[in-house]
């Protein structure tokens, strides 16, 4: 297999096998990671077992998620509540 791609979209790997469920990487450059609550570092040539959605073909981040959509609503309903309290004052 050998492809390289992106952790995370920011540290560099190697793939080296493809399967249903898990890849397993191999490091190109250290990195840490969080399992279990806990600080790992993974260092150059070091392989984990990953999700495949955690890695990237290309090094960006990636996007940043969406804001509820309840929190967007109450945002438009403060709005106009504002407005309408504003031209109410005038």
């Amino acid at each position: 297999m050998s492809e390289v791609r992106y952790y995370k979209g920011k540290y560099k790997v190697k793939v080296l096998t493809e399967s249903r469920g898990n890849w397993i990487i191999e490091a190109l450059e250290p990195f840490d990671v969080i399992v279990y609550g806990e600080k790992v570092e993974v260092k150059t040539g070091g392989r984990r077992i990953v999700a495949p959605n955690l890695l990237f073909k290309r090094k960006s981040l990636p996007p940043p998620p969406k804001e509820h959509v309840y929190e967007l609503k109450m945002e438009k309903k403060l709005r106009r509540l504002i407005t309408k309290k504003e031209k109410n004052e005038q």
